[in-house]
């Protein structure tokens, strides 16, 4: 039984400290829906996604009432498309792309990821078929979220596909410049990326999972920084940061669990496996919901500054302890996110020149994502754009970790130029790219980079 404490504590989180559900994912393998024609294939996939997703926007409506805990997307997760589109090009991939944007709404599902493809070690044709209509797919669908994995711990980094993504990324901020290049900000690159993952633009379902699950993503940077000031605030000694840690993990601790709660309610009334619980600081660009501050009450009074990645690795860990003591179902990224157009504060901390493109990679060695929603010139070169994401990879694959990026080229903008794209996407100053075509060569001799050595590490 709960004591009064623990209920009173649980309803300021709810009420004042910006604590929901993020995300209530249903991951469906689509693998059975492979057909000789695309039309078939389309009319499969449609039948098994209206049939399986639509109660899920009921079901989650149904638990958030009953708990009182706001859910605020509900989403859908596939198989990577990629297998399923081999030999059949790239205008059907876009008509692949419309069905599954088609069957979402249908549902009611705000958003759909899976058009992903797995090229770490090399591009079959499905792969290429997918990134090939990237521009295409982004650019004509709402819902649909993409990824492409180019980088693991066990195969090194694929420079081919990483120089790809360079001169495809810009493609697609072109192809939406009428929405300031916002389909760039559905497709994140990996390295090493998580098979159940919540969110998007990188949720997709893995293989050896069951053939319905449902992923929980879990935010609560809010809480964790109320949390921290209330401990500041009543301390009757002098406060260390094994204390503001402890203190960290503690309240990662019952939000996990809050967490688990609504993933195993809402997949007891789909019917469904309940999958796992990824708890994420996932920041909102609302006043109370960021990463940013968290880091400020930690004493870090420009975001930026000499001590903010100690500051992150602390946060990251802290997180991790708590949310795995909570659940043995804790998976996806699970962490601190630091996107920097949604995160209120981050964006302040680039606008004040506090916070650099340089300083964040050195922040993202120690979170759970990577370079997240950076907003970049427009007139960026496909091969720089590449080598930052060569550079957000080789971390990831050195450190055993998942990284990403998320780079959004915006067309006609410049350092310095705000970018609002509203909405849970934020807004943010375009970053500055120093040593613009300082890497070319670098970048064009293609291949792979190795990967590194498993034994002797330090």
């Amino acid at each position: 039984m709960l004591h009064t404490d623990e209920i009173m504590s649980t309803i300021r989180m709810l009420h004042a400290e910006h604590l929901d559900v993020r995300a209530v994912t249903l991951a469906l393998n689509m693998n059975d829906c492979a057909a000789t024609s695309v039309e078939h294939l389309c009319k499969k996939a449609y039948h098994k996604i209206t049939d399986r997703a639509r109660r899920l926007v009921e079901m989650c409506n149904r638990t958030s009432a009953k708990y009182g805990i706001p859910i605020i997307n509900k989403r859908l997760a596939i198989s990577p498309a990629s297998f399923l589109l081999a030999g059949h090009g790239q205008p059907g991939a876009v008509q692949f792309a419309t069905t599954l944007d088609r069957a979402a709404e249908e549902c009611g599902v705000d958003l759909v990821g899976g058009f992903s493809a797995l090229v770490h070690k090399g591009i079959a044709n499905g792969d290429q078929v997918v990134i090939g209509a990237l521009p295409d797919v982004l650019s004509k669908t709402k819902r649909v979220c993409a990824s492409v994995n180019v980088a693991s711990r066990k195969a090194g980094i694929n420079m081919d596909a990483v120089l790809q993504m360079g001169q495809i990324i810009p493609k697609i901020a072109a192809a939406t410049a009428d929405q300031k290049g916002f389909g760039a900000a559905k497709l994140v690159v990996f390295a090493n990326i998580p098979e159940d993952n919540p969110f998007m633009a990188g949720a997709y379902m893995g293989a050896g999972e069951p053939e319905a699950t449902i992923n929980i993503g879990v935010s609560g940077p809010g809480v964790v920084d109320c949390a921290l000031r209330r401990k500041i605030a009543g301390a009757k000694r002098r406060l260390t940061l094994n204390d503001l840690a402890e203190e960290i993990k503690v309240t990662s601790f019952r939000v996990t669990r809050v967490g688990e709660l609504i993933g195993r309610e809402v997949a007891e009334l789909l019917g469904v496996q309940f999958g796992i619980v990824d708890l994420s600081l996932a920041p909102t660009p609302t006043v109370g919901d960021s990463i940013g501050e968290i880091l400020k009450t930690l004493g870090i009074s420009k975001i930026g500054a000499p001590g903010s990645t100690a500051a992150v690795a602390m946060l990251n860990d802290a997180v991790k302890k708590g949310g795995l003591f909570a659940s043995s179902s804790v998976g996806g990224l699970s962490g601190a996110f630091i996107p920097v157009s949604e995160d209120a504060a981050l964006a302040d901390a680039v606008a004040q020149g506090h916070l650099s493109l340089e300083k964040l990679e050195a922040m993202t060695c120690v979170c759970s994502v990577g370079l997240d929603m950076v907003l970049i010139p427009g007139d960026t070169p496909p091969e720089t754009i590449a080598a930052i994401i060569a550079d957000e990879m080789a971390i990831g694959v050195i450190n055993n970790k998942t990284t990403a990026a998320r780079l959004v080229p915006i067309p006609g903008a410049k350092a310095g130029d705000i970018v609002d794209f509203g909405g849970l996407f934020g807004s943010s100053p375009v970053l500055e790219i120093r040593n613009v075509d300082g890497s070319n060569d670098f970048v064009r001799f293609g291949g792979r980079i190795p990967a590194p050595l498993q034994s002797l590490t330090n």
